[in-house]
């Protein structure tokens, strides 16, 4: 290993001997002193943070071109650590109060936050795979991480197998790349695409037929239709805590997979692999907003939204054949990023707070009332349902504009309208939040802990302020994706 090899890989490598370290260190903590286990979990979050941050507008590869450090990866670095403390917040009053405090809860998330950044930086098939189990097969011990609880316990062994299934489909269709290019390298493949042993209809052929197994597989990953399935039901059974890091850092990692591989492997089928794109994303918008009007459990609810914004998230990498319309396309996808994982959050942090031992607090029904006993936890969940719809003022409403704009660019105007057409059927259930706590006669109860607190009260203002000034986070998110184009 160069010194290059080690410094491309460096917050990586931090993470993963942190975690390592945190692993031993913990059998030392005792049981009733966990809370040390998350500061120490925080504290190397905050650490790799910073070393992932200093790596802006470094250009390099490394371990022989299978990894690379670029604006793309410290971008969605930095928005998975930032994720990742986040999480760690959350967690820290739920497990203790749930009874279900213990120390390898952190040890696993910061080894599948090391799986999701692995993701952002591979630039070749077989690292992608690596790191798609690395950060998978942390979540299915967390999805089941209130054990002996019968629905945690269901949520795992569902998410394992249905997770072990779509790894295959991934594995098939590198296996199938590499049969057509000779190459699974992320250049190897679109340098024989241009010029090299691709020739011919048949291998073509098989080069289409690979790259569409590996968006089958991503797409489990992302939650999007007809990929979807796992998803209310894992959501539902999983510890909360578990749920908000998963609904929003695994969409990360596999959204940052699917731009780099696709923008930078698979632009010569583009237009063979864009109107499947389109179709995934409209089915998806379309089934994630229509049955969430049904859901009368908060976490259902939010599940199916979560599916739904992967389908907007998707119209940015719709137009990624484009070379004139995909840089801006794929920026406003990073920053819809930003603005879903920040809401999400916020959303997660107040069903947190309401929710009470033995999976009470978590219908619809139970926050009547929120908005005159808690009139803050109140108006910051309004905040969140008005930046989900995407209304004004909030970082949703912003990050919808860049991405139809982007879209009517490429030329894709009814996607476009579906989406505005959706976004308006959602209005229906994030506002009947609204109106139950406002309007519904209730004597709700939450839990008064300050990290939650700072947390709800943090990703609520964030949302309203940069919405205002939200110039700056878009152009970061444009220099980033400038290399991959």
């Amino acid at each position: 290993m160069t010194q290059v090899d080690f410094y491309v890989l460096l917050p990586l490598i931090i993470l993963v001997t942190w975690a390592c370290a945190l692993l031993l260190v913990d059998l030392f903590i005792p049981k009733e002193r966990k809370w040390l286990t998350a500061l120490l979990a925080a504290l190397g979050l905050a650490l790799t943070l910073g070393f992932s941050l200093s790596q802006l507008g470094l250009e390099n590869t490394g371990f022989k071109e299978m990894v690379v450090v670029d604006g793309f990866s410290v971008f969605v670095n930095a928005l998975l650590l930032l994720s990742g403390l986040l999480s760690v917040a959350l967690a820290y009053g739920y497990l203790k109060r749930m009874g279900i405090e213990r120390g390898e809860y952190y040890t696993l998330m910061l080894f599948s936050i090391s799986g999701m950044m692995l993701m952002a930086q591979a630039a070749d098939l077989i690292i992608v795979f690596l790191a798609l189990e690395l950060l998978s097969l942390p979540l299915y011990v967390l999805s089941a991480f209130a054990r002996p609880r019968a629905d945690s316990e269901e949520s795992g062994l569902k998410y394992f197998l249905l997770g072990a299934f779509s790894s295959g489909f991934v594995l098939y269709g590198i296996a199938l790349v590499y049969g057509a290019t000779a190459a699974t390298s992320l250049t190897g493949i679109v340098a024989a695409a241009s010029n090299g042993p691709l020739t011919g209809s048949g291998n073509t052929l098989l080069l289409t037929i690979g790259a569409a197994l590996i968006l089958v597989g991503l797409g489990f990953k992302v939650a999007a239709v007809p990929f979807h399935m796992w998803t209310p039901d894992v959501y539902q059974g999983a510890p909360t805590a578990v749920t908000a890091f998963m609904a929003a850092g695994a969409k990360i990692a596999g959204f940052a997979a699917l731009l780099r591989v696709f923008a930078t492997a698979f632009p010569s089928i583009a237009a063979d692999m864009t109107p499947v794109l389109q179709a995934i994303s409209a089915l998806t918008m379309i089934v994630g907003n229509l049955i969430a009007i049904s859901q009368t459990d908060i976490k259902r609810m939010l599940a199916y939204s979560s599916i739904a914004h992967a389908g907007y998230i998707l119209m940015a990498f719709v137009p990624y054949g484009n070379p004139e319309v995909a840089p801006v396309s794929v920026a406003a996808g990073l920053f819809y990023l930003v603005a879903y994982a920040l809401t999400s959050f916020g959303a997660w942090s107040v069903v947190i707070a309401v929710e009470q031992k033995e999976g009470k607090g978590l219908a619809i029904s139970d926050y009547a009332g929120l908005g005159r006993k808690y009139p803050a936890l109140a108006a910051a969940m309004t905040i969140f349902m008005l930046s989900l719809t995407g209304f004004p003022p909030t970082l949703g409403l912003v990050g919808k504009f860049y991405l139809f704009r982007a879209v009517i660019a490429g030329g894709f105007i009814p996607l476009a309208i579906i989406g505005m057409v959706t976004s308006l059927v959602s209005a229906y259930y994030y506002l009947r939040v609204v109106v139950t706590m406002y309007m519904q006669d209730g004597e709700p109860e939450t839990e008064r802990e300050f990290w939650l607190g700072l947390t709800t009260a943090g990703t609520a203002l964030v949302i309203v302020i940069v919405s205002l000034v939200p110039q700056g986070l878009f152009t970061w998110a444009s220099e980033a994706v400038l290399r991959l184009f």
